[in-house]
């Protein structure tokens, strides 16, 4: 089989990974004209975003889609009946090169399937990221998947040369892990993620120790996992629950959600139907108010477990909670600013700094970057007031709601 044909083969199988980004490492570049690639700002190509909104393209493989575990939600499962390939290190080496020569990508997200043993698989992983780095002087980004049962000195090999690392919880209760996937081990998985931890805070206490020795490198950009949402019957509620003791007990950098999408051949135990899009969308909101807004699990998920899906998390805490509204923008703290719908923390770090020298105003809503028509029933301005009973009206989620469309015909 020739290398094009194993890259149709092992992109497509790896396109069910949803947790490819590239944010968060150190930066890096080959501007002294030793090395080659940086960390600065097709077919097999994974466009990610960093935090400043920059669209960064990475390689996104498995090193092979052969696999002895037999997950039921996984298109390369062993039972499964696709096209199987492979590639030796040396032409995945090669090819990672070759589209950065080109500038079609500015790293590499490798993964594989569970060839022979755990041990073997990581071994032939780490093999990629070494020749990269130490042949070949790459210095673009590296994130690699973590074989949860691999050799401890494996793993630490792989921080050694990857900017990320990651390995997928799958499921957000053990019950459907062991359901659907019987190989796999929870527990082996938390262990892993627990000594990627220690070894992250061991690399990041030697960069804050002010000694001559150059500081140990592991994995700067620090560990994230993946979670299947609609493959079980697992609600909103559960699955954030289990992020959030996930982002407590690791310290993740993100938690991904990905979709269930029906694969050919399944199981009978899987449904019949995707859930839909929207659903995931939510969940990544709810995520966010979790890390940036200091909203608690309890606070995003009423007593229904599912976040609603015609509006968003914040919008609908807010409407739950009228009576903390409206807030006036030139006096309510950090905290309270973070929860007013319509206001991302941007925004808000610009209306602190603005409120310093001056009063804020209705028409200053705009330069600052406030959508209106979200805000304005929740806020006060020094020329603006909602009037008393808006808050109170059993139709301002209707306000909200977006409009119903005439479906064409496709003709």
């Amino acid at each position: 089989m020739d290398v094009q044909r194993k890259l149709e083969i092992l992109a497509d199988a790896a396109k069910y990974d949803a947790s490819c980004a590239s944010s968060g490492t150190e930066k890096r570049d080959s501007s002294d004209g030793k090395g080659m690639g940086s960390t600065s700002p097709g077919m097999g190509i994974c466009h990610s975003y960093a935090p400043d909104g920059r669209c960064i393209s990475l390689l996104k493989v498995l090193l092979t889609n052969a696999c002895n575990y037999d997950c039921l939600y996984c298109v390369n499962r062993a039972s499964s009946n696709v096209p199987r390939a492979r590639f030796t290190i040396d032409e995945l080496v090669k090819l990672t090169l070759d589209f950065y020569r080109r500038n079609y990508i500015e790293g590499l997200f490798l993964s594989s399937g569970i060839i022979r043993n755990p041990d073997y698989t990581m071994e032939q992983v780490v093999s990629v990221a070494r020749k990269l780095r130490e042949e070949h002087h790459f210095r673009g980004y590296i994130h690699l998947k973590t074989i949860p049962e691999a050799d401890d000195a494996l793993i630490a090999e792989a921080g050694k040369y990857a900017d990320r690392l990651s390995i997928n919880i799958e499921m957000p209760e053990e019950t459907s892990l062991q359901q659907f996937a019987p190989e796999k081990d929870v527990r082996a998985i938390r262990r892993t993620m627990g000594r990627l931890r220690l070894k992250l805070d061991e690399a990041e206490e030697s960069r804050s120790a002010k000694t001559k020795t150059k500081p140990q490198r592991f994995a700067p950009a620090g560990q994230s996992t993946q979670m299947i949402v609609g493959a079980d019957s697992a609600s909103d509620h559960t699955i954030l629950h289990s992020s959030a003791n996930l982002y407590g007990s690791y310290r993740l950098r993100r938690v991904y959600y990905s979709a269930f999408s029906p694969i050919p051949d399944a199981s009978r135990a899987l449904p019949l139907r995707a859930p839909p899009l929207l659903r995931e969308h939510r969940l990544y909101q709810a995520d966010w108010l979790m890390r940036f807004y200091g909203f608690d699990v309890a606070e995003i998920v009423d007593d229904s477990a599912m976040l609603p899906l015609d509006i968003d998390p914040k919008l609908a805490w807010a409407l739950r909670h009228r009576d903390r509204f409206p807030l006036d923008v030139n006096r309510a703290s950090r905290e309270e600013l973070l929860r007013v719908p319509g206001f991302g923390t941007k925004a808000v770090e610009r209306i602190i700094a603005t409120r310093r020298t001056t009063t804020i105003r209705l028409s200053d809503l705009a330069r600052l970057h406030v959508p209106k028509h979200k805000a304005l029933p929740f806020i006060v301005l020094c020329d603006h007031r909602p009037s008393p009973h808006r808050l109170d009206e059993a139709r301002l989620i209707e306000r909200f709601k977006p409009k119903a469309t005439q479906l064409g015909f496709g003709f």
